[in-house]
């Protein structure tokens, strides 16, 4: 904390809520995770039930020493204000959660989109230290992005930017969810990819990853693989002529691949791109955890220790 002395054991308390699990961490000035927690979000049982388990899992890490909370959603989100716009799977609507939660525990909160989270992680701690701007990709369920510009993270107008799962990679491609068509998240998601698999006569049940693991040995499995890559490297092309980004981080279950994904999608992004070369891409070295420890660092930014903890984060990595 510039300008002021640093008590000696603080803590801020990071959760990562996802359609299905909340993760969440009680982290120590050094980077150390302290505790740990993990149990369901309860979606099913609706926004109060979510909301009242989000409170009880930031009640349960916190202790007396805890500074400040972090909490990365997905959805739209309006950081500024601390509300969750819009969150499909969990029934997030103009909901308040950074002020219900610092209700909870009595210390100042902090809301951020997921993929924006894990950007400022990858940004502090990451791949992304050495770039002013980068693109944090995450590929899952669906997909999006966190963007982050000349050092800060990008929300855009409403906080929708890095919507890339919805960009018509196809315009005359298969319908989305969303209503458009040919969106990326149709081709290069994890469940778009089981279910075009699966569509196409593949093996029941398969998921993304058995698709990926198949590769040199169902033939169905690597035209699908490889529409799912070309369609990933064509929406890169698109966001790199817009952001012109150093650096692509790809995050998320999909790149357990490994350089079944980063191969043919650099050459996919590279064709596209005609008169310029393109910007570097690589996996995430930091997993599943990078929303979970992009918040910490908010948290511990909103309680003013930003010049002290990135760098013991980093460390602990």
């Amino acid at each position: 904390m510039t300008g002021a002395t640093v008590p000696s054991a603080p803590t801020v308390v990071t959760l990562d809520i996802g359609g299905t699990t909340i993760k969440g961490a009680l982290v120590a000035a050094d980077g150390r995770e302290v505790a740990l927690l993990e149990r369901p979000t309860g979606a099913t049982e609706g926004t109060d039930e979510v909301v009242r388990r989000v409170r009880a899992a930031a009640r349960d890490l916190a202790d007396a020493s805890t500074v400040a909370a972090g909490l990365s959603v997905p959805g739209i989100v309006d950081t500024a204000a601390g509300i969750a716009r819009h969150a499909v799977n969990l029934g997030f609507r103009d909901t308040p959660l950074a002020a219900l939660v610092a209700e909870e525990i009595g210390v100042p909160v902090v809301l951020e989109q997921d993929c924006r989270a894990a950007a400022v992680a990858e940004s502090q701690i990451g791949l992304g230290r050495d770039a002013r701007d980068l693109m944090v990709v995450v590929l899952g369920t669906g997909v999006a992005a966190g963007l982050i510009v000349d050092g800060k993270p990008l929300p855009g107008a409403d906080g929708s930017a890095g919507e890339l799962g919805h960009l018509p990679v196809y315009p005359d491609g298969e319908y989305c969810a969303c209503g458009q068509r040919g969106c990326l998240e149709v081709y290069a998601s994890a469940s778009g990819i089981a279910r075009r698999y699966a569509a196409a006569g593949g093996r029941a049940g398969a998921t993304a990853a058995d698709v990926a693991g198949a590769l040199d040995s169902d033939v169905v499995a690597a035209r699908v693989w490889r529409e799912a890559t070309e369609a990933l490297g064509l929406a890169l092309a698109t966001a790199t002529l817009l952001l012109d980004p150093a650096l692509i981080v790809l995050a998320g279950g999909l790149t357990g691949a490994g350089d079944a994904l980063l191969r043919p999608v650099r050459t996919q992004l590279q064709a596209a791109l005609a008169w310029r070369a393109a910007p570097s891409v690589a996996n995430s070295p930091l997993g599943g955890s990078a929303g979970r420890l992009g918040a910490a660092i908010l948290a511990w930014r909103a309680a003013g220790y930003s010049d002290v903890v990135p760098g013991a984060l980093r460390d602990a990595v």
